[in-house]
């Protein structure tokens, strides 16, 4: 029985069953603006990144490693977008403000199991562009389509495993209130400071995953664009120097624009940042990122054109099946 127990402080308090995201203004002609903005540029991310899965599977001669990790990062853009605006939208327009507490653990689960996945495709990316560099002959070889499925397949295992262990002792926590997080989806500190328990350890673990899953990709990705930014200036004339690069570049502005707001958001000290700017920086890699990956991918590259020619051309005969 609990004879002899130490009641802890937080036991005897009412736990809450839901929270209250305060999303962004309480302007009613701002939030109209915003409500705006953001379902255009939902709008555009799911249409962007659906068309780069549909391109990539009807386009024979994309069936290639680089295109096929870049069909899994567009599948992740559309998944990770789809767990966090929509609800932001109701947030915005409906006023409907309030989340389940379990609603929000998951929010958080599949926000952070799918920025670690993107961190981990982004490095396995710019290992198959170092390979199809610096090693051109070995590459048909070496970078075969099983050991492109083992790759992808495992970025995304070990990230949702990982995550899985945060999630857990988050969903161990209890809440007894305040119950408003003053951000427009569920993220890990405004939870982790809402809680009335000691949340140390979940803090500790967490930081030790989320960096793992950054950290090393990154160190990775900065590896692989040493070797071939050597490969490179080594190349004598200047259209091949031209050439390599074009086929690289599309991924590295990528990794500069995701990483780049990553850091932005994550290493501004949060005591001397203001939440708006840190809802600021939050919006830059749930919207911006997501919506820029189509965009760089289809503008600086000719296998995307010739393959969006070739469907627009078979439009009728597509159509009729």
């Amino acid at each position: 029985g609990s004879k002899g127990m130490v009641i802890p402080p937080w036991e005897n308090q009412t736990t809450i069953a839901e929270f209250v995201l305060r999303g962004f203004s309480s302007i009613r002609q701002l939030n109209i603006f915003l409500f705006m903005t953001f379902l255009v540029f939902y709008i555009l991310i799911v249409s962007g990144n659906i068309l780069i899965v549909l391109l990539v599977f009807f386009s024979h001669h994309l069936h290639t490693p680089m295109y096929f990790f870049l069909v899994n990062l567009s599948f992740l853009e559309i998944w990770y977008t789809s767990n966090i605006v929509p609800k932001m939208l109701l947030i915005i327009i409906a006023e409907q403000k309030t989340i389940s507490v379990t609603g929000c653990l998951a929010q958080f689960y599949f926000f952070g199991s799918l920025a670690a996945t993107e961190c981990l495709l982004l490095a396995v990316m710019s290992y198959d562009r170092y390979l199809a560099i610096c090693q051109p002959l070995q590459y048909p070889i070496l970078m075969t389509g099983p050991l492109c499925i083992k790759l992808a397949s495992s970025s995304w295992l070990c990230c949702f495993l990982l995550t899985a262990i945060t999630m857990v002792l988050l969903s161990r926590l209890t809440f007894c209130g305040p119950n408003e997080i003053d951000h427009f989806f569920c993220d890990f500190t405004p939870l982790v400071h809402l809680s009335c328990m000691d949340t140390s350890l979940t803090e500790t673990i967490a930081y030790a995953t989320s960096s793992a899953v950054t950290l090393v990709p990154f160190l990775l990705i900065t590896a692989s664009y040493s070797c071939i930014l050597v490969a490179i200036l080594r190349i004598p004339s200047g259209t091949g120097r031209r050439k390599a690069f074009s086929t690289c570049s599309s991924h590295l502005t990528v990794v500069t624009v995701f990483y780049g707001t990553l850091i932005a958001t994550y290493l501004v000290p949060s005591a001397n940042s203001s939440q708006l700017l840190r809802k600021g920086f939050s919006l830059l890699y749930t919207i911006l990122t997501p919506m820029f990956n189509p965009i760089i991918y289809s503008l600086r590259n000719r296998d995307i054109h010739e393959a969006l020619k070739m469907c627009l051309s078979k439009k009728p005969s597509f159509l009729l099946g």
